[in-house]
């Protein structure tokens, strides 16, 4: 064994990935959502739960404080979300969504699905269940690396 098809099967998942950022991309353009994937993460995160850390949200969407940063002042500016100083501690600034931010959920989610439903279609419910199986497995084996 010389790793060469697990090496294949990261090559994979990694364009996988991309494809899958590209297609939800390419919908949220087409209904007309002025959003990057990297803002849409953000919000889509705090869509989740809201009033987190400025710390724990760039953990959550992968991304270093100083991205995150930029990424915020972009929905801040678009009327989205608001920064708010920790009570415990005022270095720290926890983010809410606004009522636009909220709001936005309901014009975002539909494109976003149109990818999700294209796939379970093409796929199957039975192969998507599968490899739901298969790949969590492999994230634990490499994350236990």
């Amino acid at each position: 064994m010389d790793g060469a098809e697990a090496r294949k099967l990261a090559h994979i998942v990694i364009r996988t990935r991309r494809a899958f950022k590209q297609a939800i991309c390419k919908s949220i353009k087409q209904h007309g959502i002025d959003l990057t994937f990297e803002t849409l993460q953000v919000i889509n995160s705090l869509w989740q739960e809201e009033g987190v850390s400025q710390q724990t949200l760039a953990e959550r969407v992968a991304k270093n404080k100083a991205s995150l940063t930029g990424l915020l002042a972009n929905l801040e500016k678009k009327g989205y979300i608001f920064r708010r100083e920790c009570t415990d501690d005022r270095r720290n600034k926890r983010v809410f969504l606004t009522a636009a931010g909220k709001e936005l959920q309901q014009t975002v989610k539909p494109a976003i699905d149109d990818v999700y439903v294209y796939v379970e279609k093409a796929l199957g419910l039975d192969s998507i269940r599968i490899n739901q199986n298969l790949f969590t497995r492999l994230y634990g084996i490499v994350e236990d690396y």
